[in-house]
């Protein structure tokens, strides 16, 4: 037995969706469930059924960049890219990929660049950043590859141009396999430097 249409569900389904990619827009929040989170107290919404999926927020963070913001939005996505460029170019050694926001699209003015490196030795990342006087703060982060598996990595923070960079460290054959993306579960898309460039 098929389920019968909600409308009413379906409003507010969207209404969370539009609210969270607010939240995630004008407050720099990255974590989708946060997002969603919020925006479910902010509405009143405690029935866990209608919340949005997170390519639904991605859709609506999508639809208000290309209705309200087209022009502004374009060039500072320009310049994320050419920040991620010269970051990925710093780091050469380690066969750079540029992830996340800056690379689909969606990021905001609060989006960090996100990077995948890869090396048998993450200590020659930091030694790579400290040889160039770039001050950055060693991290760890947990990515997800299938539903029960979460790997520890270590990671790197530090600026290019005027932007953040989170950098992840794989091992050399973690270029392999992309994490999952945090947005619809699949292979996290990842863009070498001639790909950005050519986004450019």
């Amino acid at each position: 037995m098929s389920r019968r249409p909600n409308p009413r569900a379906d409003l507010l389904r969207q209404a969370v969706a539009e609210e969270a990619a607010r939240i995630m827009r004008e407050q720099g929040v990255d974590d989708f469930l946060l997002a969603k989170r919020k925006a479910a107290d902010r509405l009143g919404v405690t029935d866990a059924s209608i919340l949005p999926r997170n390519t639904e927020i991605e859709a609506a963070l999508v639809a208000h960049q290309r209705l309200f913001a087209a022009d502004r939005h374009e060039a500072d996505l320009a310049a994320m890219r050419r920040s991620a460029l010269e970051a990925m170019r710093l780091m050469s050694d380690f066969q750079p990929r540029l992830v996340g926001a800056v690379l689909t699209g969606t990021a905001s003015a609060h989006s960090e660049i996100n990077l995948h490196l890869f090396t048998e030795s993450p200590e020659a990342v930091s030694i790579r950043l400290e040889e160039r006087g770039v001050p950055h703060e060693v991290l760890e982060r947990r990515l997800r590859y299938e539903r029960d598996r979460v790997v520890t990595y270590p990671a790197l923070r530090f600026v290019a141009g005027r932007q953040t960079v989170d950098a992840v460290v794989f091992p050399l054959d973690g270029i392999r396999q992309a994490p999952s993306s945090p947005v619809d579960g699949k292979p996290m898309r990842r863009a070498s430097a001639a790909e950005v460039e050519a986004l450019l």
